[in-house]
């Protein structure tokens, strides 16, 4: 009997101090489940654990598109299409020829204006030129002769890039179109450069009656070549054609509103995200955040952000959340992203942002 009550005293005694070790360690459990779900635990667990800092801090819808934007290019002059010279997925560089439009008219004009050019031309050199102004004249037709050379050479690159969507073996006749038409415009920048460090000397002589003729009719040729520029279509910058909407034969006008070429440069993306008005403190410019794509599954894109709109607007994603209000407002946010990705103009995604690294600035005092 007096075994059994010791046995009992002492599985008693190993219960007891099971409970006791059991209830301290429910508040250090208990402190880490509200810093991982919360950021923050029990007063008296905050004084002896560190802070578990939140890996996000706000999240918002977004969209893909390039950092250059949609770049949508239309007509400003009513015609008709005589050429198209790229296709969708053309890589061009910056001054290609995208689309054409009938030039018979301006072209005749320019070359009207061209040969009374050179007809004043001929007769001022025919006579003597005005004294002290002879090196400011010899620059202008330097000048004017790169231009028309520089001009010969984008046409005969235009020509070249239609002719290489057609033939295969056009690419040698397009390199040396290229190199011929930078070639042009290195000597077209030198010799305005000469001419313009000759003007600002200041002691040039105005030109006699001959001589003016000559510069007037240059700039009858400047405004004609810029009609004739105006029928062509060409690519503000170095790209990808993402969508052709002209074909040969169509009728356009400045009017009709839809773009016969939308392009955009595709080496850099970015994404345009929608933040709720409630966290719209918590973004800041340079602000690490992950972007992520139900097309790419497990996959982080890192980027910052970049810019932030300075006004509310009304949600184009719709609502991601059934308790998101229908009438709150968001911000939109661009988020440039981290070197080259593979995700598509268009593409939906989710915008994580991380906690600003920056500590916060106290705002101005109210005056």
């Amino acid at each position: 009997m007096i075994t059994k009550r010791l046995v009992i005293a002492g599985l008693t005694s190993l219960l007891f101090v099971a409970a006791i070790t059991a209830t301290a360690l429910v508040p250090a459990s208990s402190a880490v489940f509200w810093r991982l779900a919360l950021g923050s635990g029990p007063a008296h667990a905050r004084n002896t654990a560190p802070v578990i800092v939140p890996q996000w801090v706000a999240a918002a819808p977004g969209r893909v598109e390039p950092a250059s934007g949609l770049i949508q290019l239309g007509t400003r002059i009513d015609g008709r299409v005589d050429k198209v010279a790229v296709k969708q997925n053309d890589r061009v560089e910056k001054g290609d020829l995208l689309v054409q439009l009938g030039d018979q008219e301006v072209r005749a004009r320019l070359r009207a204006a061209e040969a009374e050019a050179a007809a004043s031309r001929h007769e001022r050199d025919a006579h003597p030129l005005t004294p002290g102004r002879e090196s400011v004249t010899k620059a202008e037709d330097a000048a004017f002769d790169a231009q028309r050379a520089a001009d010969r050479a984008r046409l005969r690159l235009d020509d070249a890039i239609a002719s290489s969507r057609e033939r295969a073996d056009a690419g040698r006749p397009l390199s040396a179109a290229r190199r011929q038409l930078a070639d042009a415009l290195v000597r077209l920048r030198l010799e305005k450069a000469s001419l313009a460090a000759l003007r600002a000397k200041g002691d040039v002589p105005a030109p006699n009656v001959l001589e003016a003729k000559v510069i007037d009719d240059r700039s009858k040729v400047a405004e004609a070549q810029a009609e004739f520029d105006e029928a062509r279509i060409r690519a503000p910058l170095a790209g990808t054609v993402l969508e052709v909407n002209a074909r040969v034969g169509d009728v356009v006008t400045p009017a009709a509103g839809s773009p016969l070429v939308i392009m955009a440069d595709m080496s850099k993306m970015r994404v345009r995200a929608e933040v709720d008005e409630r966290d719209v403190a918590k973004i800041k410019p340079g602000q690490s955040a992950v972007v992520r794509c139900n097309a790419y599954p497990g996959k982080d894109f890192n980027g910052k952000v970049a810019e932030i709109a300075p006004i509310l607007a009304i949600p184009t994603e719709g609502l991601r959340h059934a308790h998101q209000a229908a009438n709150v407002g968001v911000m939109s946010v661009l988020i440039d992203l981290d070197g080259s990705v593979p995700l598509l103009p268009g593409m939906r995604t989710d915008v994580l942002f991380r906690p600003n690294s920056e500590p916060a600035k106290a705002a101005p005092p109210v005056t």
